[in-house]
């Protein structure tokens, strides 16, 4: 499973872009208001540090209005991935893009339905939304059945389409996105931040630094 990193804060993406194993980049808007910057500005520096998919989300509306949006995002660099709202104008977009050969992530996916037409339309990526759908059916593994259902069908056609496990709030969503065959888990800085501890670990540790002393 490849780990992409869920952010548009540049000193996060720098940080993690040392340690050699961050695959890719998503964004989206509310990401982007949050640093107060132009996401054009953004993406731009995040493809010189990262050199892979990088998501730049188009805004939700008619799908002649995001493709022109896209267009402006596809020629910033080839790593870019446009990323479009699950509607039936981002499905029209989706297959418009995808005819053009430029990549396309399908974002806020919540059903094998929606994630069979993103893919019939041609996405590259899907991302079904572990967190939000945990939150809203108050079930701590709705999202992980998801992402399994949704790997069963792809796998049922031979799909190609990529699953991207997304909105995941700690590190068991980690867990449940490799168990489930997610071929991508995009992942807050915070929560990479937790994933590399562990009280065993920490015991470990302690335990060969007093035998060294």
């Amino acid at each position: 499973m490849k780990l992409f990193i869920d952010t548009a804060n540049i000193e996060e993406i720098k940080t993690v872009s040392t340690w050699g194993i961050i695959e890719g980049v998503t964004t989206n808007p509310s990401l982007i208001a949050k640093e107060g910057r132009k996401l054009v500005d953004v993406i731009k520096e995040i493809t010189s540090l990262i050199h892979g998919p990088i998501s730049a989300e188009v805004k939700e509306g008619l799908s002649e209005d995001m493709l022109e949006e896209a267009f402006t995002y596809a020629r910033m660099h080839p790593n870019i991935t446009i990323k479009v709202p699950m509607t039936l104008e981002g499905i029209k977009a989706t297959s418009r893009l995808s005819a053009l050969n430029i990549k396309t992530n399908v974002t806020l996916v919540f059903s094998v339905p929606q994630a069979m037409m993103a893919a019939k339309a041609g996405a590259t990526f899907v991302s079904p939304f572990m967190g939000r759908l945990d939150d809203d059916l108050k079930d701590p593994e709705a999202g992980y059945r998801l992402l399994e259902d949704i790997r069963v069908a792809f796998d049922n056609y031979g799909i190609e389409t990529q699953i991207i496990a997304a909105s995941i709030r700690h590190p068991l969503h980690v867990e449940q996105a490799a168990l489930a065959g997610s071929d991508i888990a995009t992942i807050p800085f915070r929560v990479f931040q937790e994933m590399v501890v562990h009280p065993l670990t920490t015991k470990g540790l302690e335990i060969f630094r007093n035998a060294q002393k």
